[in-house]
């Protein structure tokens, strides 16, 4: 399509004079695919422009949250609506208790939830919030999970840390990280034995039920079932990171998919609607240990604030009540995945899929991808060349192999025949090494 790039370019090297590597968040430069990132302007639906006036069927939705599309006009009339009344308070205000109801009623598990800023915050407060309770201090994580940036978290992380081939991260000293016990996910007996050798001493699993930040990944069948079996026989906290499948693969998230309840869940993306928010939630018993209530300090300037919650509130209720947008875009990630899939098997060209409801991965690897070790035997340079053919062609997927991508409502039959049509051509790239 002949891509221009000259304001983005400009855009960049403006931004790499202020901003290190000139971006807020490392995966945005691009530097696993190669190329030069756009800097978008606008979106719409389930289209984006850059700077340039490109435009582009993309399928990271703000890498989740927008579930029913760019510039949803729900979403957007809640937030200018919200807006027009103030923009943040420091204090309490209706929307608040109003959202957390409507998620709540989503996992019938949960009681309470107290909502914060980010899927960082999130996890480290569940966390903190589970040693409270179980008095211990390890935690068991899994190799290819991200949980956010927190220190004790960045161990054999995945998401922007296995994108960037960085071991964890400088500046997190050892005795940070010694609690944390990091394990193949999809391997219970691995669990099992860990659980045997610290008996009493795990307060909690933390897991992704479906990792999205090593590419997507489900669960084995029993392995969620085998964790829930195994922290509640020594009396340990299974804490459940929804931040991205919540809302997403079901109204009531992968909890809803899989049947199987956590202890706890940390939230995040939908439940904001666009905006920045996260949230944890459990039961009164555990919940009612945070502070003002309990001796678990956690706190924000910004936590429930008005714009968020408003996105929030418009987003879950559209959701709740147009539930049947969850099976069309199955059907319709569906056809897009097996399609793409088998132009590559026409073009000869490697790659293995996986897909739970509208999140999914393409690897370019030989065979099913089911945890860290087998993830990262991808072609991360054949996905760099198919990367940078598809933006070419108008469609813009997760600059890294070891990020999901998200098909959203907004997305139509349309969408998918081009992206497979576009995607049939850069296969052909794929192979011009």
């Amino acid at each position: 399509m002949g891509r221009k790039t000259e304001q983005s370019r400009k855009l960049q090297k403006r931004a790499e004079a202020v901003i290190p590597g000139g971006v807020n968040s490392p995966v945005r430069a691009f530097r696993a695919v190669g190329g030069e990132p756009p800097f978008i302007v606008r979106g719409e639906g389930s289209r984006i422009w850059d700077a340039d006036g490109n435009e582009y069927i993309e399928y990271l939705g703000s890498w989740g949250p927008l579930i029913l599309g760019h510039a949803a006009p729900e979403v957007v009339e809640a937030v200018i609506a919200a807006a027009r009344k103030g923009t943040s308070f420091g204090a309490s205000n209706p929307l608040e208790p109003e959202l957390a109801e409507v998620v709540l009623s989503a996992f019938p598990k949960m009681e309470k939830i107290r909502f914060v800023n980010s899927g960082t915050e999130a996890t480290m407060s569940a966390i903190r919030l589970a040693r409270a309770y179980t008095r211990r201090k390890y935690v068991v994580k899994f190799e290819g999970c991200y949980h956010g940036h927190a220190d004790a978290l960045l161990v054999k992380a995945g998401s922007g840390v296995a994108t960037l081939g960085i071991p964890g991260s400088a500046g997190v000293p050892q005795e940070f990280t010694q609690f944390t016990l990091a394990l193949p996910y999809n391997d219970a007996e691995a669990v099992d034995q860990a659980f045997k050798k610290f008996k009493g001493q795990i307060a909690c699993v933390i897991v992704e039920p479906v990792v999205g930040n090593m590419g997507c990944v489900p669960p084995a069948k029993g392995y969620l079932d085998a964790l829930r079996y195994i922290t509640s026989r020594d009396n340990a906290l299974l804490i459940f990171d929804e931040v991205m499948t919540g809302f997403r693969l079901a109204f009531g998230g992968a909890q809803e998919v899989y049947g199987t309840a956590p202890d706890m869940t940390t939230l995040g993306k939908i439940i904001g609607g666009g905006l920045p928010v996260g949230a944890y939630a459990g039961p009164a018993e555990l919940m009612d240990m945070v502070a003002p209530l309990g001796p678990v300090y956690q706190a924000g300037t910004l936590s429930g604030n008005p714009l968020a919650m408003s996105a929030g509130l418009a987003t879950v209720c559209y959701l709740r009540e147009n539930r049947e947008l969850y099976g069309r875009m199955e059907r319709a990630a569906g056809t897009l995945v097996t399609m793409v899939a088998e132009a590559a098997k026409e073009a000869g060209v490697s790659i293995t899929y996986n897909r739970v409801g509208s999140m999914f991965t393409w690897f370019f690897a030989e065979g099913p991808v089911t945890n860290w070790a087998t993830a990262s035997k991808s072609d991360t340079e054949a996905f760099g060349r198919f990367h940078r053919a598809m933006l070419e062609a108008g469609v813009y997927l997760p600059p890294s192999q070891y990020e999901a991508a998200f098909l959203s409502a907004a997305h139509t039959d349309e969408d998918v025949r081009q992206t497979v049509a576009a995607a049939r051509e850069a296969f052909a790239v794929v192979e011009a090494k």
